[in-house]
């Protein structure tokens, strides 16, 4: 694989703890037959991220030990207990010198969101200024592309469980929204009612 400038990274958030889900990290729970931080990383490689980073936590040995994450980049975070900004920030820094001009960020724990959302929101990547976010009828979720011009303000304002909330609102004039609500849904895998939407 030739590394250019105009590389998009994927960027996969899988650090939690599962708390409302009796402390079972999600990067683990089982999505047709296999761990979901698998699922997720993969969904960003056929989209056509060619370079994947995951970010691990909670028993990150387990989760190395499970998924089949060959290729991708494995970053620890040991703060992941603060939440996902922290994350967030340890994820666009293991991006820091590597020629992505932009990171594509998902959450492991959104299995409904396939390649064909993902798809559409690398395809509106422009250059390192891109703030690009999926959006559900009209509503911006994830996943969220930032180019690398936002990396570092990205990481200063990411906090607690928030992540990149508050810097999405105060630059939303430069946010471009893709809708994705007829090719994927944006459920999450919060508590013990929505394993449902597992396999």
């Amino acid at each position: 694989m030739t590394r250019t400038e105009d590389e998009v990274a994927g960027l996969v958030l899988a650090a939690g703890g599962g708390r409302r889900l009796g402390g079972r990290p999600k990067a683990l729970l089982s999505h047709r037959g296999r761990p979901l931080v698998e699922h997720a990383a993969g969904v960003l490689r056929a989209a056509g991220c060619a370079r994947v980073h995951v970010v691990l936590g909670a028993r990150a040995d387990e989760v190395r030990e499970r998924a089949r994450l060959e290729g991708c980049v494995l970053v620890d975070n040991p703060d992941w207990e603060r939440g996902m900004g922290s994350s967030l920030r340890a994820g666009l820094a293991s991006l820091a010198g590597s020629g992505a001009r932009a990171a594509l960020v998902s959450l492991v724990d959104q299995p409904g969101i396939g390649v064909a959302a993902v798809a559409r929101v690398l395809a509106a990547c422009r250059d390192e200024t891109s703030l690009v976010s999926a959006a559900y009828d009209g509503v911006r979720g994830h996943p969220v592309l930032f180019g690398a011009a936002h990396w570092a303000g990205v990481a200063a304002s990411a906090a607690g469980d928030r992540g990149a909330r508050a810097y999405l609102k105060e630059h939303a004039d430069a946010l471009t929204l893709v809708e994705c609500g007829d090719v994927a849904r944006d459920y999450d895998i919060d508590t013990e009612a929505d394993l449902e939407h597992l396999d």
